[in-house]
């Protein structure tokens, strides 16, 4: 009715009514037609669209699921029963091993949930099969901005991109599904809630990733559907233009309200690491999930003719037999009828290379930036390799820029990556020496030889967990000038390193895992499934838990030491830009690394609800009142005094100054139990907590105080913990950061 008083019938284009979570639509109009919106009365407020990107498997033995956690809940064939979890992703490739329903127990109907199931165009069958119960797909603002082409997109839930399957699966794809590349089995499969329900939404597109008023449609019918728990891999490119805050932008806001609907939301860190305040997930309602390299590395070696042996990553086969083979570089095997317009040396055009030399001899190769870059890719090398009848292929690191993430990529022949410079010297010197030239310059005799070791098997690290170098780090933001704000982010750690999981055969968002099954990839968008599906295993044993008690339980039972008794590291740039490891603090990790076995039993809770949520709103210096009331439509309650007396299990102060006092409230969800109380902190503030213990009968809450103090100003944060210790053996530990000032 609005639009239709301000314009012209055809001037404008209405893509989407918010109906569930927020009051309002998108509509695709004109600058100057938004600036008459936006003085229209009764209109609250107009934000630009703007755009989302991904946040780009062993895990569940690594996280100690199928011994400690999955017996509770009936074993791995009833875990995460009738729990539905939400994936606003790149959609489903639904015929895949880990989503089929065929081979487990009937799934028999789930009356809470009521989403649709869009039809296929092409093959009109349904999307979903028990197993995937919703699948819709939303893509009216990328349309309207010319980005969306239904050849590559698809026009339907249908995965374009691999990434949504990839994070569906492992939240909840389905146990014991073997991962089977190039003929090698590299184990078995499994999500961390493998009996849980999957409902797509589909928002983003592999191209150009996705659009806010997609998202925010996806989400407001994901809440509406039912789901019991979003899972978000993605985060907004750069910030809004208008909104100052970062809790109250669109994105955030409509997550606000689905919280409020009681759905729990894990949303990915942000890959931006290792670099402080390069988070995209910032509000107190989300679970915001930073990614850790777990316990299994991937390596390999070449073996040189000089005795020399050379480390590398190759997820591959070894060459065969005793035997030892003749090295012989790309460039010195050219065709002489090729030209030389492309380059040679990176080995992904069989057609330059003569078969007579490279046959039965292994192919030295030289890793060019167009492997950064994406135009080339290992898989091809390997594919040349092959078609050229090598009996393996080696690729050198000549030069690196500093910070570059060497992957291990899965190939079906001997295959080895040299990532270290001084190796590949080592390499091309050795090579240079044992290879005989005429005066041109042209090979007389190939005289260098090599093998290549078996790749295919992980060695498993005691060093595990550590923060990934991409992860994003805190201080957290309360506004889009980079202010710190009393609240910590991130919230917890998960596996998010070298994740194996399914892949759509049409997905192309990797080069080195087209038309596979399977793809072993990075990113906090892998920690986040990883989380909300640990959060299925919690509300399937705890049904009326509200999302910030399931939120507390993940994060006051973590563990910051690694499988060495250590604490956590974090990896992080040295000066020269070569990679070091650091000691992790909680602004790389949160409150630490998931324990989901623990989690389904953590003693005491810090709960809080709607009006706690608006009470950080309301107490958080410099938010304009009136913006929170535009979309909440409640007036400000300032009881709770300071942003840093929400009920959250972690306490940031970020401008300290003298002495103040802060207040939490815990629930205990177990028997009745006596708790000690104890504190620590770095040196620059004092710390203390009262009372110094407390006895709570089963449901029961009790207020407590912790007091901190300036003692000299450093300039820096400072970390600490409060541990309460149960009488019945809980122990619930929460993180304190605080930064002292004079004033």
């Amino acid at each position: 009715m609005l639009l239709g008083l301000l314009f012209e019938r055809d001037t404008y284009k209405k893509l989407y009514s918010y109906k569930h979570l927020i009051n309002g639509f998108a509509v695709h109009i004109t600058p100057d037609q938004a600036e008459i919106l936006q003085r229209a009365p009764g209109v609250k407020s107009v934000e630009r669209d703007w755009k989302v990107r991904r946040l780009t498997t062993h895990t569940p033995e690594f996280l100690g699921l199928p011994t400690g956690v999955w017996p509770t809940g009936g074993g791995f064939d009833r875990a995460g029963e009738d729990i539905v979890i939400g994936f606003v992703d790149s959609g489903i490739y639904p015929h895949h091993p880990s989503f089929g329903s065929h081979h487990t127990d009937p799934y028999g109907p789930v009356p809470k949930y009521r989403g649709k199931c869009e039809v296929d165009p092409d093959t009109k069958r349904s999307f979903c099969n028990g197993k995937i119960i919703g699948a819709q797909h939303f893509a009216e603002a990328a349309i309207a901005a010319r980005a969306f082409n239904p050849a590559v997109d698809f026009a339907s839930p249908l995965d374009g991109d691999g990434h949504g399957s990839h994070t569906a699966a492992i939240a909840a794809g389905n146990n014991g599904i073997p991962v089977r590349m190039h003929g090698h089995e590299f184990g078995r499969a499994s999500g961390m809630a493998p009996r849980a329900r999957i409902a797509v939404y589909k928002a983003l597109y592999r191209l150009f990733g996705g659009f806010v008023a997609d998202v925010v449609a996806a989400i407001d019918q994901a809440v509406h559907d039912g789901v019991d728990i979003l899972s978000l891999s993605v985060g907004p490119n750069s910030p809004p233009a208008t909104t100052k805050t970062t809790f109250l932008n669109p994105f955030d806001v409509t997550l606000l309200a689905a919280v409020k609907a009681g759905v729990f939301v894990a949303q990915a860190a942000g890959n931006g690491g290792p670099f402080p305040k390069t988070l995209v997930s910032y509000s107190p309602w989300i679970t915001t999930v930073a990614a850790a390299i777990d316990d299994r590395r991937y390596k390999n070696h070449l073996n040189l003719g000089n005795g020399k042996i050379l480390a590398g990553i190759g997820l591959s086969p070894a060459t065969h037999g005793n035997r030892t083979f003749t090295l012989v570089a790309a460039n010195d095997v050219l065709l002489d009828s090729s030209v030389m317009k492309y380059s040679a040396s990176d080995c992904q055009r069989p057609e330059v290379l003569n078969k007579n030399l490279v046959e039965g001899n292994i192919l030295l190769c030289g890793y060019s930036f167009n492997f950064v870059t994406g135009t080339a890719s290992i898989k091809k090398v390997s594919e040349t390799a092959k078609s050229l009848g090598a009996a393996g292929f080696v690729l050198a690191v000549e030069n690196v820029s500093p910070g570059t993430k060497f992957d291990p990529v899965p190939v079906g022949i001997p295959g080895i990556l040299i990532t270290d410079v001084t190796k590949s010297m080592d390499l091309v010197d050795y090579y240079n020496t044992s290879t005989t030239r005429d005066w041109t310059g042209r090979v007389k005799s190939f005289k260098g030889t090599g093998t290549i070791g078996d790749g295919l098997m992980p060695i498993l690290h005691k060093s595990a967990p550590q923060v990934a170098l991409f992860s994003a780090r805190g201080p957290n933001i309360k506004d889009f000038s980079f202010q710190d704000a009393d609240i910590l982010k991130p919230d917890i750690l998960a596996p998010g390193s070298l994740i194996w999981a399914a892949w759509s055969p049409n997905g192309t968002d990797e080069a080195n895992f087209l038309g596979e099954g399977f793809a072993l990839i990075s990113g906090t968008s892998m920690a986040a499934p990883h989380i909300a599906g640990i959060a299925a295993l919690v509300k399937q044993k705890h049904p009326h838990w509200s999302p910030a008690a399931i939120k507390s339980a993940l994060m006051t039972t973590t563990t910051k030491l690694d499988r060495a008794s250590r604490p956590l590291q974090a990896q992080q740039y040295s000066e020269t830009e070569a990679m070091k490891l650091v000691t992790a603090t909680p602004f790389d990790y949160g409150s630490g690394h998931v324990n989901p076995r623990a989690a389904l039993d953590p003693g005491l809770i810090f709960d809080a609800g709607y009006e706690d949520y608006l009470g950080f709103l309301c107490t958080t210096p410099g938010i304009d009142i009136h913006e929170i009331r535009n979309y909440t439509n409640q007036p400000c309650n300032y009881s709770m005094g300071h942003p840093y007396n929400f009920n959250t299990p972690s306490i940031t102060v970020a401008h300290l100054v003298k002495t103040q006092v802060v207040t939490r409230t815990v629930t205990n969800v177990a028997e009745e139990e006596t708790y000690s109380m104890s504190a620590r902190m770095q040196p620059a503030i004092a710390i203390e907590v009262n009372p110094p213990a407390m006895t709570l009968k089963p449901g029961a809450s009790r207020k407590f105080t912790v007091t901190l103090t300036v003692r000299s100003v450093t300039g820096t944060y400072s970390f600490g913990e409060i541990c309460m210790k149960g009488s019945r053996g809980h122990k619930v530990n929460i993180p304190v950061i605080a930064q002292g000032n004079w004033r």
